[in-house]
């Protein structure tokens, strides 16, 4: 899939920013940068909530957003070699939906 409008010509090897993501949006929505930025906003503010709490968010079209709980695990501290144990926390993973996979790769 190729990007529409002026942005069709960045160089794919840097991410794109959140100033060209809100344009890119403005664009699609037909309405201006602060209404786009505010929606942008919105949304990772929903997504930071949700998962926060222990839930997970799909976005359709892209993939899940989700908390998992790591058990207290035995780690190596590379410099020393020396074991420790590493308390038990939480770690945020993106699991890419089917969909973008296959448009990636047709």
């Amino acid at each position: 899939m190729q990007r529409q409008g002026r942005y069709k010509e960045q160089d794919m090897s840097k991410p794109m920013t959140k100033t060209q993501l809100v344009a890119a949006i403005a664009e699609a929505m037909g309405s201006d940068k602060k209404t786009a930025g505010a929606a942008l906003d919105a949304i990772a503010e929903v997504v930071v909530r949700e998962v926060t709490a222990g839930g997970a968010v799909t976005l359709p079209g892209l993939g899940k957003v989700a908390c998992k709980a790591r058990p207290e695990r035995q780690v190596r501290n590379p410099a020393t070699g020396e074991t420790i144990t590493k308390a038990a926390d939480k770690q945020v993973k993106f699991a890419i939906a089917k969909s973008l996979k296959d448009s990636v790769n047709a």
